[in-house]
């Protein structure tokens, strides 16, 4: 079981970038994708997820209306598009396949909002 992401880096405030999470090794269109972070000093934070077939997602109220989930089950691929950055969202961002009692993680990638 693999989850790749990628796609961070820094970015200055106001900025976007766009992360992506490559899944391998599992039945990827069974699965609930969520992204998380995890800012220095603070605990792991739900940000968005989004539903196996992609009908629903759901945001934390942090970031509604400025990050945006999706994903491409015939590509095994979940993205977050994420603009308006802030220097709050400055963290490690994780994504994750849930499924029942499963959960797989990625690895993280960075982003940092700084001037």
């Amino acid at each position: 079981v693999q989850l790749l992401e990628s796609g961070g880096g820094l970015v200055q405030p106001g900025g976007s970038l766009r992360l992506s999470c490559a899944a391998s090794e599992f039945t990827f269109s069974y699965y609930i994708m969520k992204w998380y972070r995890q800012a220095p000093g603070k605990g792991r934070e739900l940000v968005a997820s989004i539903t196996s077939n992609g009908g629903s997602t759901n945001y934390a109220d942090s970031v509604k209306g400025r990050f945006t989930i999706s994903r491409d089950n015939a590509k095994n691929t979940v993205h977050l598009q994420m603009k308006s950055l802030k220097p709050e969202d400055t963290a490690v961002y994780y994504c994750a396949a849930e499924f029942s009692l499963i959960t797989y993680w990625g690895q993280g990638t960075q982003v940092t909002v700084s001037s």
